[in-house]
């Protein structure tokens, strides 16, 4: 158990607090702590965990204060327990623990503003904190306890419990990190009381200054087990438990000649002084590890490293490169993946579980494949695909190292300063309802390749904006809304005054620097929407696919079609089935089935009304099949240069603008022609 309790964001003074545990999680606080510490709006951030006088785990976590760097420390409350204590053990001290920071916080001059509690015990913590002092608290999960139960089978005892804590931590948060679209959109809203406007996606940042990793070193780590420490190694970074799936690992390796003739498999699976060293579960997965070493004879290319010092990671990482190898995550399910991003940065291409984070970080840097873990035979060959093809490694190795510079702690800790100012706000001035924005017109814009596709004409949208004070700015996307935010932040976009999110099945509205989702559009949605009559209908259709888990909402099923003629047989099944429904075909791939009364057109007329503006002062800018609804109820519609050719019906309405320059510069165009009667 660790807090972090910091200083101040200047004008208004904040301060920060960040939790975590004794050991990886604290290395994590520690990144995002020192990103904090380096901006210029935020003065002092401390890190406060459990003090523990333990021999083995070394005099510094004995220390009552240890400053890191300049405004930036570790404070360890003494509880009157100082061993190391199990996650059990844990628990029972977690009061002593709560009592001793109170009073702590109780007798300082400057009280934190915000608290960051990493896991849900954290959270039940800085809940007290706030219940005492007023300090709000911002929760990010980790390995959450639905998504682990669901994966590998665990039911009752501690896992429930750890269920329950994680519920009422969603519930009590102010805001919540998530580290990956997968835990943002689908695994934190398998928990009662989640509201996707608390919930924000904020990857972690990779430690991408290391300096030159010392392979010499790495490979002194792996030699002795190894033959021929030239052939490509297969590396595998992971804690020894059940869920991380290495024992299955060992055994796809055995079963693939063409892998087991061609690559060694390293494995770095924590720390132990031997087989019966750790707790139960890494006694389990260690031994697994050995018996499966000896039952399918891999001396000599199967490596097993009893200990290793942190700079070896890094080591290991360069080598495994430098030999033309492969980071593999066979995890049954993985909630983020921060080695896939550590493995980026140093040019090492991924193999991943496809359940969980890693689909998100491998699709946003492409420096590999995702595959599933269950299926061995397939997974095998998503590695030898990648060894054998040189060319594919190649681009995979360069895209992780040039990506990975944007995934830095730098930008998690601009993310989460902006999601601190608004709990802070919203704790200062608390807002029952929702304060409608007052203008004369708004801007209703799609996002992907509308206000995307161009930095200059995105630049020379954000200037008119924020030139003319009297034109709201909202969005309209088939995005969540937490990709929403995610995509307009690195766009560099003002932060819009509503959200018409998931194809025009959610609306948020922005009251100050929070978002409030509009509860009463989706009551109005809800009449007469069967999402369990619209899946048994499509369910046998050929040429249609379900997309994953995360893409789908309360309000929104949504399908990958082979062609545009699906969409009418779909249309047609609903209908014989009874079933009312939208159907939206877009992007050439893309078909989401809503609610009779949503739809992006729908929601523009019910956030107009609730505006008390009349359609004809609302803007409405697209270029995809999936807002051709919106644009066409919209007396003033925009049409970019680069839509689809489903919008090109909209030139004999006459009542659409179409914009000579595409993405954001056709936006931009087609405002001036609107206010201005002129084009440039």
């Amino acid at each position: 158990m660790s807090l972090v309790l910091g200083g101040c964001i200047k004008a208004p003074p904040v301060a920060f607090g960040l939790t975590a545990d004794t050991g990886g999680h604290i290395t994590y606080a520690l990144g995002a702590a020192q990103a904090l510490v380096a901006r210029d709006d935020v003065t002092s951030v401390e890190i406060v965990t459990r003090l523990i006088d333990d021999p083995i785990l070394g005099a510094v976590y004995a220390q009552p204060y240890e400053p890191i760097e300049e405004r930036l420390a570790i404070r360890r409350i003494d509880t009157g327990t100082h061993s190391y204590l199990s996650k059990e053990a844990s628990a029972a001290d977690r009061p002593a623990f709560t009592a001793a920071l109170l009073q702590y916080i109780a007798a300082i001059d400057e009280r934190p503003d915000v608290i960051h509690a990493h896991f849900a015990d954290a959270a039940e913590v800085a809940a007290a904190v706030r219940r005492r002092f007023g300090i709000p608290f911002i929760y990010t999960a980790h390995s959450l306890g639905i998504d682990k139960a669901a994966s590998c089978g665990m039911t009752g005892g501690a896992l429930d419990a750890r269920i329950a804590h994680e519920g009422r931590a969603i519930i009590d948060a102010d805001a919540i990190i998530a580290s990956s679209r997968d835990e943002a959109e689908r695994q934190l809203m398998l928990y009662p009381g989640a509201s996707p406007e608390r919930i924000h996606c904020v990857p972690p940042g990779a430690a991408l200054d290391s300096g030159t990793p010392d392979t010499a070193a790495a490979a002194a780590l792996v030699a002795p087990f190894l033959r021929d420490l030239a052939k490509p190694m297969l590396l595998a970074i992971a804690r020894p438990v059940h869920k991380k799936n290495l024992g299955a690992l060992v055994d796809l390796y055995a079963g693939d000649s063409r892998l087991r003739a061609r690559c060694n498999l390293v494995i770095v699976a924590g720390l132990r002084d031997g087989p019966d060293s750790g707790d139960t579960e890494q006694r389990a997965v260690v031994g697994g590890l050995i018996e499966r070493l000896d039952r399918h004879d891999l001396y000599g290319s199967l490596a097993l490293p009893k200990r290793h010092a942190a700079g070896d990671v890094a080591g290991l990482y360069a080598l495994a490169a430098a030999s033309g190898g492969v980071f593999v995550n066979p995890a049954l399910t993985e909630p983020y993946g921060l080695t896939l991003t550590e493995a980026a940065t140093h040019g090492l291409p991924v193999v991943a579980t496809m359940h969980g984070g890693p689909a998100d970080i491998v699709a946003r840097l492409g420096h590999g494949v995702v595959a599933d873990p269950n299926d061995p035979e397939r997974f095998a060959a998503s590695i030898r695909n990648l060894i054998d093809d040189r060319a594919a490694w190649q681009a995979a190795s360069t895209n992780g190292v040039v990506r990975s510079q944007a995934l830095g702690w730098p930008a998690y800790a601009a993310r989460f300063v902006d999601i601190a100012r608004g709990v802070i706000e919203r704790a200062r001035r608390p807002m029952a309802a929702i304060r409608r924005p007052v203008f004369d017109d708004l801007l209703l814009s799609d996002i992907d390749h509308t206000l995307t596709g161009c930095t200059q004409s995105a630049v020379a949208l954000c200037d008119l904006l924020r030139t003319r004070l009297a034109l709201g700015f909202g969005v309209a996307t088939g995005r969540s809304v937490q990709e929403a935010l995610r995509l307009l932040a690195e766009w560099d976009y003002p932060d819009p005054d509503l959200l018409i999110t998931s194809v025009g099945s959610e609306i948020y509205w922005r009251t100050g620097l929070t978002l409030v989702s509009d509860d009463d559009f989706a009551k109005h949605i809800a009449e007469g929407w069967r999402p369990r009559a619209v899946a048994s209908a499509l369910e046998s259709l050929s040429d249609l696919e379900p997309q994953p888990p995360v893409d789908q909402r309360r309000f929104k099923l949504s399908y990958f079609a082979a062609n545009e003629t699906v969409a009418s047989r779909v249309r047609a099944r609903l209908e014989a089935a009874g079933v009312a429904a939208r159907v939206i075909y877009s992007h050439g791939h893309l078909l989401d089935v809503l609610p009779m009364r949503a739809g992006k057109g729908a929601a523009m007329t019910w956030a107009a009304s609730r505006l008390n503006l009349p359609l004809e002062r609302v803007h409405a800018a697209g270029d995809s099949g999936n807002d051709l609804d919106m644009l066409q109820a919209c007396p003033n519609a925009i049409v970019v240069a680069n839509h689809e050719d489903a919008l090109a019906p909209l030139r004999a309405t006459g009542s659409a603008y179409f914009a000579r320059r595409p993405h954001a510069g056709g936006v931009v165009e087609g405002l001036l022609h609107r206010f201005e009667g002129k084009s440039r």
